[in-house]
């Protein structure tokens, strides 16, 4: 076996070999938690899995991507008042059918749609991205979005890998211990027999 090419004999190559490149070619499944993320950012970061732009086969004519699953898509943030003023357009094909929705309105009705929207405006656009555009259909049926925590069991055990927030997440005093709050050094510690004026 020494003087073979494994290039030119592909039963020659090794077990290590082939289970990485059949990690390579398949697809994998990652999770991205949208909690206080921006969802243009995050569609950013998550349309490059979808279309597999983070493997080194990545070709913009072959359909290479991965599955994403985004959880607490309810718990997405927008800058200051972007919330009421980016508007998204709606015809309904008849005449005098044209609705324009602020992305509140949106996000109240259905908690997934201002990220899937997202998402699929980055995937391309027919007229002016001739090869993502068509598999943009494709594409966005590897996406799966959960307003919530709650993600069906079988999708969960096929999860491999997570993918990192653009922005930190912090927590906030409801969810710190309670033993860490009342240790925490004061900078002023009032006496037991203070009165708070109104």
């Amino acid at each position: 076996m020494k003087g073979i090419d494994p290039w030119k004999f592909p039963y020659a190559i090794s077990k290590q070999r082939r289970a990485l490149q059949w990690s390579v070619f398949s697809r994998n499944w990652y999770i991205f938690d949208c909690k206080w993320q921006d969802p243009f950012d995050a569609a950013n970061r998550i349309t490059t899995y979808l279309q597999g732009k983070h493997k080194v086969i990545y070709d913009p004519k072959q359909d290479v991507g991965d599955h994403v699953v985004c959880i607490n898509t309810k718990e997405l943030a927008m800058p200051e008042g972007e919330w009421r003023w980016r508007m998204y357009y709606h015809h309904s094909r008849y005449a005098g059918g044209t609705t324009w929705a602020p992305a509140f309105d949106l996000h109240l009705k259905d908690p997934t749609i201002v990220l899937y929207k997202a998402c699929y405006k980055n995937c391309g656009q027919i007229n002016n991205d001739q090869v993502r555009g068509f598999k943009r259909r494709e594409t966005m049926a590897r996406l799966h979005l959960y307003p919530d925590e709650n993600v069906p069991k079988p999708i969960m055990e096929n999860i491999l890998d997570q993918i990192q927030n653009h922005r930190p997440v912090n927590k906030s005093i409801q969810e710190l211990d309670e033993k860490l709050v009342e240790n925490f050094p004061k900078l002023v510690d009032y006496p037991e027999d203070y009165v708070i004026k109104k």
